[in-house]
């Protein structure tokens, strides 16, 4: 027997017009990568996004077809999330930030039919345009005045000419809940990215995962400065979690510098953000810089997502003691759509003395709902969740992937249907997760496991370093052991012996690095994550000064 339950399908158009009906008034803000800051509404956004679906109806944009963007987070940029993927069409967000080779090959990989670009990404473009094969056509996020001068750029179209000319009326298409609605490549660190196809059905569950209280938590009452990028992940949901809740967004545009994101955050009042520890790393050195400011008076943060890579402990107490302010540890990946699990507390937690809470928020959180975690060992045997085993992180649910765009990579989920993320993790028994290492970053010392990242979160604990990498070196009789790679903070100093007298009793004694190396910077990937390849590579040979070396 079936229920007797209308059965409407769950399309991202229903999102925005959702917004403009009940949240019409609310603000978007956003500065522009022409310099000045934008306003306008949902009830403007839901305009323009029809303005846009009928101008892609015009250049012949049909249902499936995909539709790139090499764009920061403004309000064009936030307007194609929902035009492109409203009428029927695929948005395939490409992170400008990868190697022009790499762009060359997504784009073409994903066969965009358009190419739409902020005006920074010009010359890029312009480089690139004559290997794009099935691009027929490139659109300026820009107004006329803004157009590239004496461009090469072929098909070139100027944005706001484009939808400036089309009604505002249109009606949105109904088709199948599972029909594509983005594209996101992964930043894998080896081999080429591989394409992460997600659906509408998919995209709006995991909106309520966003907006649940043991999510991401996001609300009407919220100014969200959405740091995090919107060619990242889907900007962990909240360009589609902000229309279900009514939230204000806050778009900082191509200025991802501590001063400007500081502005933004006290001139529009966030009390919600969202972005990678690097960028949080630069607001912090800008508060430091100037001791003028107000920190207390000035930023009224309450609650900032922190995910992409492990946020320091350090970090997440900074935004305690200094403002009040809860950090929500997340964890997830492309292939998640991103969110897997959050780290808000518990009712028993209430009340906890400060590092007893910093124990907990430290974790990478718990599971939500909608996706099913266990951990395995290498033979595929589950493990107990009791917060020391750990093993290989296996994820399902309805926004997971089950597969890569055009099947790359072959078969990717085991015979139960879980996918390998790659991560080494432990999980107890409320459900926290703490991931321990990627499986290809975890150190294999004398057939013990050392987590590089726990020792990288401690590391960074000292006072005078910014920011600390750990890598597995040879080690003729252990196999491998730790190097520790820090930078220094400007204008501080810290030696070898004074960072490891400083870990003594922070870490295992068996898991003391057996050497340090400061370095000026570190590598990271497209996405902010520590580029340990790079870094293997580069001290392949670094001879370690302990016994046995």
């Amino acid at each position: 027997m079936l229920g007797l339950m209308q059965d409407r399908p769950l399309l991202i158009s229903s999102l925005i017009d959702f917004a403009a009906l009940y949240h019409g008034n609310t603000e978007i803000v956003s500065r522009t990568v022409e310099g000045p800051i934008h306003r306008y509404t949902y009830k403007d956004l839901a305009h323009r996004s029809k303005q846009l679906a009928n101008a892609l109806t015009k250049l012949g944009v049909k249902l499936g077809d995909r539709v790139g963007t090499l764009a920061w987070n403004t309000y064009r940029h936030f307007e194609l999330y929902y035009g492109v993927s409203g009428m029927g069409a695929v948005l395939h967000t490409v992170n400008p930030r990868l190697f022009p080779e790499q762009i060359d090959y997504i784009v073409n990989h994903a066969e965009d039919s358009y190419l739409f670009f902020d005006i920074t990404f010009a010359p890029l473009v312009e480089k690139l345009a004559p290997q794009l094969k099935t691009v027929k056509g490139f659109v300026a996020l820009t107004d006329r005045a803004h157009m590239p001068k004496d461009s090469k750029i072929p098909n070139l179209l100027c944005y706001e000419d484009l939808i400036g000319a089309e009604s505002g009326e249109y009606e949105w298409p109904v088709f199948d809940e599972r029909t594509a609605s983005s594209l996101c490549y992964t930043s894998g660190t080896t081999g080429n990215p591989k394409g992460v196809l997600y659906s509408h059905r998919s995209t709006v569950l995991h909106s309520y995962a966003v907006c649940q209280r043991d999510g991401l938590n996001l609300g009407s009452a919220d100014s969200a400065l959405v740091i995090v990028p919107l060619f990242h992940a889907n900007a962990w949901g909240v360009p589609y979690g902000a229309c279900m809740s009514g939230a204000k967004l806050v778009f900082p545009g191509p200025a991802l510098d501590g001063k400007s994101v500081y502005e933004l955050l006290r001139d529009e009042k966030c009390n919600f953000s969202l972005g990678v520890p690097t960028v949080w790393l630069a607001f912090f050195q800008h508060v430091d810089a100037n001791k003028d400011l107000d920190v207390k008076k000035d930023i009224l943060l309450e609650r900032v997502v922190i995910g992409g890579s492990a946020a320091p402990r350090a970090m997440i107490e900074r935004f305690a003691k200094q403002m009040d302010c809860f950090v929500i540890h997340a964890w997830g990946m492309t292939e998640m759509s991103p969110l897997g699990t959050t780290g808000n507390l518990l009712k028993k937690h209430a009340g906890l003395p400060l590092q007893q809470r910093l124990d907990v928020q430290a974790k990478q959180g718990r599971t939500v709902y909608g996706v099913e975690i266990k951990i395995t060992d290498d033979t595929g045997k589950e493990l107990p969740r009791d917060g020391v085993a750990f093993g290989d992180v296996k994820v399902r649910g309805p926004w997971i992937t089950k597969g890569y765009f055009k099947g790359e990579g072959g078969g990717v989920l085991d015979a139960d249907g879980f996918f390998t993320t790659g991560d080494v993790a432990t999980l107890d028994a409320d459900g926290y997760m703490q991931i321990t290492d990627r499986s290809k970053d975890v150190i294999k010392s004398g057939g013990e496991w050392i987590s590089s990242i726990d020792l990288e979160n401690a590391a960074v604990g000292h006072p005078a370093v910014q920011e600390a990498a750990v890598i597995g070196v040879f080690h003729a009789k252990w196999q491998e052991r730790p190097l520790l790679l820090a930078i220094r903070k400007p204008g501080q100093e810290v030696s070898k012996e004074d960072l490891l007298a400083f870990l003594e009793d922070k870490v295992a004694k068996w898991w003391m690095p057996d050497d340090v190396v400061f370095v000026s910077e570190l590598p990271h990937t497209a996405t902010g994550k520590l580029l340990k390849t790079k870094l293997r590579e580069q001290f392949k040979d670094h001879k370690l000064p302990t016994p046995g070396a």
